[in-house]
């Protein structure tokens, strides 16, 4: 068969412009609290409940995405998203934006969002089949796509708050989503499925579920949910309210953008690095260092240093986070089934939008309260500890097998 890159290739295309689209919101909208209210609690109550849709709907997602298709998905989930993205200056031109505005242009938003990366990610094993890459390559380009546009995103946010506000930002936001789902529209590609499933005369709320079950049936996959939802509870609110808060206090969202960028783009040189990591460390010590890495980095960060040490203590943080997407996909994609792919990748999705709405407000509580510093320590060490929790795990080992 020949080589086929076409279908790898858009798919990333597809990537980095959503993820440019959403690291954006992930700074915007945040901000735009903060600008209405000036309460790092009030930001994290926006950015909470803006996350209950995909909590509540991440199933629901996982098996769209396993019984109508993985590239459909992809491009009607991030056409619809790019339409809600539209909302907030239109809405703000016409009417002007107040919080339970916000709220609610950010749960639209929610609702529908979630979806593409998910369907992606699940689609990765079709399109690296005809570009004759293994699974290992595949998500290693996959996730280094995904920290670059996840580097660019905060910039061009940052930039663009500063130039034209913060609400007419999400023109740019909506923009790009609009050339993810075109980047969708022309991947061809056969998406494997496994015949004779009795999952798939499931009724549908059962059929939904299935993730849940295949879960935690999987001990080594459970691990790693394990590992992901730490960071999802502990380390996300850093990014998403405790640093925004500090930098608003300075008036300097353009360092805010430099220092998220930094990390995002030292994650870009450890997720292109996991192939090459791999032949040298096992998946468990992969699993590991990262976590490890992320923890230890968290510290020096909580004593607020200027921003040029930030810098330098954010790349290091992004090179430990780095290899631990792909790790996740890789171990996902080879240990479940490509029919239930979808369903359990949903899941993870869950705990990226659970762990923030668990522990948001509390956080930004908390830094009203106390300050970022103190906050910021205390955050650090829930990880470290959870990280000796993880690594010593006596499931970890199965990772490997």
């Amino acid at each position: 068969m020949q080589r086929r890159l076409a279908p790898f290739v858009l798919t990333q295309f597809a990537s980095v412009t959503s993820v440019i689209s959403g690291s954006m919101v992930f700074i915007a909208i945040p901000w735009i609290a903060l600008e209405l209210t000036g309460s790092a609690a009030s930001s994290g109550l926006v950015v909470a409940i803006t996350g209950i849709p995909g909590l509540i709907l991440a199933p629901v997602i996982g098996s769209i995405i396993d019984r109508f298709g993985r590239k459909r998905t992809a491009v009607w989930v991030e056409f619809l998203t790019a339409m809600t993205g539209l909302l907030i200056p239109l809405f703000d031109w016409a009417f002007g934006l107040t919080i339970p505005l916000l709220i609610l242009l950010g749960v639209i938003r929610g609702i529908v969002a979630p979806g593409g990366g998910t369907a992606r990610k699940s689609l990765v094993p079709d399109v690296a089949a005809p570009a004759k890459m293994t699974l290992d390559r595949a998500n290693s380009i996959h996730e280094a796509i995904f920290a670059a546009g996840f580097a660019i995103g905060p910039a061009l946010a940052t930039f663009f708050i500063a130039l034209i506000g913060s609400t007419n930002t999400f023109y740019l936001v909506a923009l790009m989503g609009f050339a993810s789902a075109v980047f969708a529209m022309f991947i061809f590609v056969e998406e494997k499925h496994e015949e004779n499933d009795e999952t798939e005369k499931e009724p549908f709320f059962l059929y939904a579920l299935q993730g849940f079950k295949i879960l935690f049936s999987n001990p080594a996959v459970f691990v790693m949910m394990g590992a992901i939802m730490t960071l999802a509870v502990i380390y996300l609110p850093t990014e998403m309210v405790v640093l925004p808060a500090h930098f608003s206090s300075l008036g300097d969202p353009e360092g805010l953008g430099i220092v998220i960028s930094a990390g995002a783009g030292a994650s870009v040189i450890g997720a292109l690095a996991f192939e090459q990591i791999h032949k040298r460390f096992s998946y468990a010590n992969i699993l590991r260092i990262a976590i490890l890495g992320i923890a230890l980095s968290m510290f020096p960060l909580s004593l607020l240093p200027p921003v040029p040490l930030m810098v330098v203590f954010f790349f290091t943080l992004g090179l430990a986070w780095g290899p631990l997407l792909p790790l996740l996909n890789t171990v996902i994609q080879k240990k479940i089934p490509a029919n239930k792919r979808g369903r359990v990748f949903a899941l993870e999705m869950t705990i990226w939008h659970a762990g923030p709405l668990i522990s948001m407000v509390a956080v930004g509580t908390a830094v009203d309260t106390i300050g970022v510093g103190p906050v910021y320590l205390l955050l650090a060490t829930g990880v470290l500890a959870a990280a000796l929790l993880v690594s010593f795990n006596r499931y970890i080992k199965q990772l490997n097998s």
